[in-house]
């Protein structure tokens, strides 16, 4: 992982804009991907938006670059070999500067843990950011997370009505 201040100004946000930035692409796989799928040309894209469909299976894209730079290991326990493969942290400097940061409670990181229900905080008590950019990022995951929390709810109540219909009266 690289220092934040290397990632600094690889995008820039304008209003609900965002923007790319000045600096070429980082040095990070995912963060140089993440800067190429920025619209390039004006009007810029909705953070929203890029949120959404940068989203698309991008869990399985962290967890796949993390096991190839060594940041995953395979989870080592149980006697039995089969079953679906787990991953666990590895113990490497990146991994003790983000326990560091999170044992800080740095804000930011915070806040978008609490969208997510990490550690049981509650996603509706943000802190006040001094930084526009940062409250406009932190505001819109945390809209994008009531946004999907709302689609699984619904699609829960569709599966249950077509299950209803299929088993009858």
């Amino acid at each position: 992982m690289l220092p934040r201040e290397s990632m600094a100004e690889a995008v820039a946000v304008d209003g609900d804009r965002i923007v790319p930035g000045a600096s070429p692409a980082p040095d990070d796989q995912l963060m140089g991907e993440a800067a190429a799928a920025l619209v390039r040309q004006e009007p810029y894209e909705r953070i929203e938006d890029w949120l959404w469909r940068r989203g698309r299976d991008l869990s399985a894209a962290y967890q796949s670059a993390l096991e190839q730079a060594g940041e995953l290991a395979p989870k080592r326990g149980g006697r039995l070999s089969f079953g679906s493969q787990r991953v666990e942290p590895a113990d490497t400097p990146a991994r003790r500067r983000a326990a560091g940061r999170w044992a800080e409670r740095e804000p930011v990181l915070a806040a978008l843990a609490a969208v997510v229900g990490i550690d049981g905080e509650d996603p509706g008590e943000e802190p006040g950011f001094d930084d526009e950019a940062v409250t406009t990022v932190v505001a819109i995951v945390h809209d994008a997370g009531m946004e999907l929390e709302a689609v699984r709810q619904r699609r829960s109540i569709e599966n249950a009505a077509f299950a209803n219909v299929w088993r009858g009266p």
